[in-house]
């Protein structure tokens, strides 16, 4: 029988942005072709590439395509946190506010599309090692290493204007939507220090509520002697215009 004529590996990749079960397929199937003509070692490199693939797309939302809680759990119980030192570590949980409001109004399709450009946009102006992951449901969280407090809060902030002034009408007229967010930043000077990942998940889940009960489209965090809103809520005068 006549072998089977197969590309170089650098030949045999679809172009950037092929699906990636699309590219699983692929080496799956260039993997079986050489391996039945005796060449081991690249059908090697294929399997292994796809493994890489799959193991990939197991740490993606398949949704929105940005991480999900598996990874982010992974990556908080790694050794990327451990005993990190000045000027600290991030997370902030980000909700979309009123978000059944948003599928019972225009379904189920737009809430989907929604989901997505709102994790692009939580995406866009991260720090190189920071990055997003789909919470669950309409939730989000953003971690942002190396970072001190002042920076995560205009990071956030950044991220909660840049989502309420997107062109959300282009995809149905009267869409509008906001996040409200609880932004938790925290500093393991000691080197004995043992870090509490939940701990800070849990003050961030805490404040993302006071900024829900303070109006929302708000990033609510604590500095050195209170928690914080921006933008500032109102008092009951304020609110009156007495």
């Amino acid at each position: 029988m006549a072998e089977v004529d197969v590309v170089a590996d650098d030949e045999a990749a679809p172009p950037p942005g092929a699906p990636t079960t699309d590219l699983l397929s692929l080496h799956e199937s260039i993997a079986g072709v050489l391996a039945t003509q005796g060449d081991w070692r690249r059908a090697y490199h294929h399997l292994k590439s796809a493994f890489d693939l799959a193991r990939a797309g197991s740490l993606r939302d398949t949704l929105t395509s940005s991480y999900n809680r598996r990874y982010l759990d992974q990556w908080l119980h790694g050794p990327a946190v451990e005993h990190r030192g000045p000027p600290g570590i991030a997370i902030a949980l980000v909700d979309l506010d009123l978000f059944k409001g948003v599928n019972d109004t225009f379904g189920h399709l737009v809430g989907d599309r929604v989901l997505r450009e709102v994790a692009d946009l939580l995406q866009q102006g991260l720090p190189p090692e920071a990055f997003c992951a789909r919470y669950g449901g309409e939730e989000f969280a953003l971690v942002i290493p190396d970072v001190d407090a002042a920076r995560a809060v205009r990071i956030a902030d950044t991220a909660r204007i840049r989502v309420a002034r997107h062109p959300w009408r282009r995809i149905r007229p009267g869409l509008s939507v906001t996040i409200s967010v609880g932004l938790a930043h925290e500093i393991h000077a000691q080197p004995d220090r043992t870090v509490e990942p939940e701990r800070q998940l849990r003050r961030a889940d805490t404040l993302l509520y006071m900024a829900k009960r303070a109006g929302r489209n708000k990033v609510a965090y604590h500095d050195k002697e209170s928690s914080q809103m921006i933008p500032r809520a109102m008092n009951t005068a304020e609110s009156t215009g007495t």
